[in-house]
């Protein structure tokens, strides 16, 4: 079993889920060249709805529900931030920097 890692950061209040992320293979590998491909948001897609699909069944209802609510609030988040961004910095947030 591995160990737990905290979701946030107890000195900052800092989420540490985005670190986490950046972390994985196949991020880095999707991020390699700057852009972000059609097959492979497919790819992160099927990973996603494989863990999905081995942990929903696991899980009792009162769980399953407090799980949904997190995703759903991360996303959320993850969404808004994003939106934020590109509003902040305009076309400039997508082109790769020099």
């Amino acid at each position: 079993m591995m160990t737990r890692k905290s979701w946030v950061d107890p000195d900052t209040n800092e989420l540490r889920i985005d670190g986490y992320a950046k972390r994985l293979t196949s991020f880095s590998r999707a991020f390699a060249d700057g852009v972000v491909n059609e097959q492979e948001i497919s790819d992160q897609q099927a990973r996603l709805i494989e863990l999905m699909k081995e942990i929903e069944p696991a899980i009792d209802d009162e769980t399953h529900a407090r799980i949904t609510r997190l995703m759903a609030e991360l996303t959320a988040f993850n969404i808004m931030q994003l939106a934020y961004e590109y509003h902040r910095q305009g076309e400039e947030f997508f082109r790769k920097k020099s």
